[in-house]
């Protein structure tokens, strides 16, 4: 098992949460020197090929460890995890995987933003699929967790196409979790989420409970309008008589 902590990030409040998680299988990390410079986990690692070539690249990426990362690079600016793959599926010799991240300084929040700017596959060291990547940034002391990243719409991570060879591939990721800089202790920092505060279900309660306020708010104030008679029939009495003008 290792411990990662969680922090639900929507670019403006970090909210630290601590859980203890218990994996069948430990991140896959790459070292310069004695340091660990990056760590790569994910639950489930898959791509499908053509709509048609199903790779799951679980196993050999955390598991068995079937994968060769000697290409890639780390420093304080750019940072590139390659996985490279031997025959992972028949019809396929060769595919390698990048995930390229960069460090940069940011006036605005006066602190540097950690962000996977691209994922890059290549097949057989001739097709070259690129994909640019939305949300998928973090506050470069912590790492960055994903429960979906894929080239799906419906993921709240999506890897775009840039290119006509990437529209040839699906990709999905789940329970993706990365850092490129300043690892401390060999594991994971504080995890910047992509997931907002603010989900559709939160809205969709918002909104019911706005409708359902102002029927109520509607309901009291036309009971607060009513008034009743000033001068009541006496059955013992005269008939009363009203004028019509009053």
């Amino acid at each position: 098992s290792r411990r990662t902590d969680v922090v639900g990030e929507l670019r403006r409040q970090l909210m630290a949460t601590e859980e203890e998680d218990s994996l069948s299988y430990p991140p896959l990390n790459v070292t310069t020197g004695n340091d660990i410079c990056i760590l790569f986990y994910a639950s489930n690692f898959s791509l499908k090929a053509n709509s048609s070539v199903f790779i799951d690249l679980t196993n050999a990426t955390f598991v068995t460890q079937n994968v060769d990362i000697s290409s890639s690079e780390c420093s304080d600016i750019n940072t590139t995890l390659s996985l490279k793959y031997t025959k992972p599926v028949n019809g396929i010799s060769s595919l390698e995987i990048r995930f390229l991240m960069t460090n940069k300084f940011y006036g605005g929040s006066a602190r540097n933003w950690s962000t996977l700017d691209s994922v890059e596959i290549v097949q057989d060291g001739e097709k070259f699929a690129k994909f640019n990547v939305s949300v998928i940034s973090a506050p470069a002391e912590y790492s960055f967790h994903c429960q979906l990243v894929g080239t799906s719409n419906l993921y709240p991570a999506t890897l775009i196409p840039s290119n006509n060879e990437a529209k040839n591939w699906d990709v999905f990721i789940s329970r993706l979790q990365i850092q490129g800089f300043n690892i401390e202790n060999n594991q994971f920092s504080y995890a910047s989420d992509c997931t907002g505060f603010f989900v559709p279900g939160i809205w969709m309660g918002l909104v019911t409970s706005i409708v359902l306020l102002w029927i109520l708010a509607y309901g009291i104030h036309m009971i607060m309008q009513l008034t009743t008679n000033s001068r009541f029939d006496d059955p013992k009495g005269p008939a009363l008589s009203v004028p019509q003008t009053e």
